[in-house]
């Protein structure tokens, strides 16, 4: 199994969910791991353990944040997302309907 130790900030969109399903309501004093580097400064880390790789994934205040308000923030995407999404829907509709209705002046200055 590889081993890794990675910055939370540099977690890919898959492993940041895998992290927050791990420690739902944030990690406790019993989740830190605590080592020392080759630099011999004291990291502070939690596991991360996927199908053929164990991470060590270093904390820090910022994390902690993190884990917090991930919901609110993955709250905040979707909704702008598809707000957007509705958007351009309502904008196809109007040319669209423009559209026909120029249709049907044509069809009238025929006739």
């Amino acid at each position: 199994m590889l081993r890794k130790l990675i910055d939370y900030k540099k977690l890919d969109h898959q492993l940041a969910a895998l992290l927050i399903e791990t420690y739902p309501d944030g990690y406790g004093d019993d989740d830190i791991i605590t080592f020392q580097n080759a630099s011999g400064e004291y990291v502070q880390a939690v596991e991360l353990i996927t199908n053929d790789t164990f991470y060590l994934v270093k904390i820090s205040k910022s994390l902690a944040n993190f884990i917090a308000t991930f919901d609110d923030t993955i709250e905040r995407e979707l909704e702008a997302s598809s707000s957007r999404i509705l958007e351009e829907v309502e904008s196809a509709d109007m040319e669209f309907e423009q559209g026909q209705e120029n249709d049907n002046e044509e069809e009238t200055d025929l006739e």
